[in-house]
C-alpha cells in the first residue's frame, strides 16, 4: 500500500486526487491539506509514503513547503503537483527535495504511474520538465568547464601540465613539437588568462582550481 497525501488548496483538484487515490487497489489518502501550515505538524505523525504538493499555496508556497517537510522528514518522497512549467520553479522545487515534478494537465494513469515511481526511489517528471532539466544540464556543464578552465585552450592546458612537471620552455617546446617563441606566446596567454604573473603562480592555481 503506497500512503499518499495531498496539499493542494483548490478543493474540487484535492477532492479528485483523493478519489483518484482511494480508488485506486494498492494506493491510499491518508491526508488531504489545503495548505502547508496544516501539513506539516503531520508529516512525522502520519505514515506517509508519497506527498503530492502544488506550488501556489496560500501562506507558504510548495517549495518552502517541501524544503521543510523534507527537514522533519529525509525519507518523505514529494512529488510537486503544478500548474507552472517554467525552469526556475522546476530547479527551486528539485532543490527543496522534491524527487519528481508533475504539471497538473498530467493524465491520471500516468500521475499513479509516477506516485509509484517516486514511491520506489525514482524521479518522475513530465516529459516537458525532463527536457529542461536536460537542457539545463548541459548548459550548466558547459560553462562550468568553461569557468574552470578561464577559456584556456588545450594546448596552453598541456604548457601548463608540463610546467608543473618542472619542465623548461625548451623542453616544453620539443615535448609538444612547436618553437620556444610559440611556448612563451601560450604562457603569456595563460598568465593573462588566470590574472597570475609568474610559472609558480601559474601552476598553482591551475592545481587548485582543477584545470590540471
Amino acid at each position: 500500500m503506497i500512503n499518499v497525501a495531498i496539499v493542494e488548496d483548490n478543493n474540487t483538484i484535492r477532492e479528485g486526487l483523493a478519489q483518484l487515490i482511494n480508488g485506486t487497489d494498492g494506493y491510499k489518502c491518508i491526508g488531504a491539506f489545503g495548505d502547508v501550515e496544516s501539513f506539516l505538524p503531520k508529516v512525522n505523525s502520519l505514515p506517509i509514503n508519497v506527498v503530492l504538493m502544488d506550488i501556489g499555496l496560500p501562506g507558504m508556497n510548495g517549495i518552502e513547503g517541501a524544503k521543510s517537510a523534507v527537514l522533519k522528514n529525509p525519507d518523505l518522497s514529494i512529488l510537486m503537483l503544478t500548474v507552472y512549467e517554467e525552469s526556475e520553479f522546476v530547479f527551486d522545487a528539485l532543490c527543496a527535495g522534491a524527487c519528481g515534478y508533475l504539471v497538473k494537465k498530467t493524465p491520471p494513469a500516468r500521475l499513479l504511474e509516477a506516485i509509484k515511481d517516486a514511491n520506489d526511489g525514482g524521479s518522475p517528471m513530465s516529459s516537458r520538465i525532463a527536457r529542461q532539466v536536460i537542457t539545463a544540464f548541459k548548459e550548466g556543464k558547459s560553462i562550468t568547464h568553461q569557468t574552470q578552465n578561464y577559456d584556456l585552450s588545450d594546448r596552453e592546458i598541456s604548457v601548463l601540465n608540463l610546467l608543473s612537471d618542472g619542465s623548461n620552455y625548451q623542453e616544453i617546446a620539443e615535448t609538444l613539437f612547436i618553437s620556444v617563441d610559440t611556448v612563451r606566446h601560450h604562457i603569456r596567454n595563460i598568465y593573462k588568462k588566470l590574472h597570475v604573473h609568474s610559472q609558480s603562480e601559474a601552476v598553482a592555481k591551475a592545481i587548485r582550481k582543477k584545470i590540471i
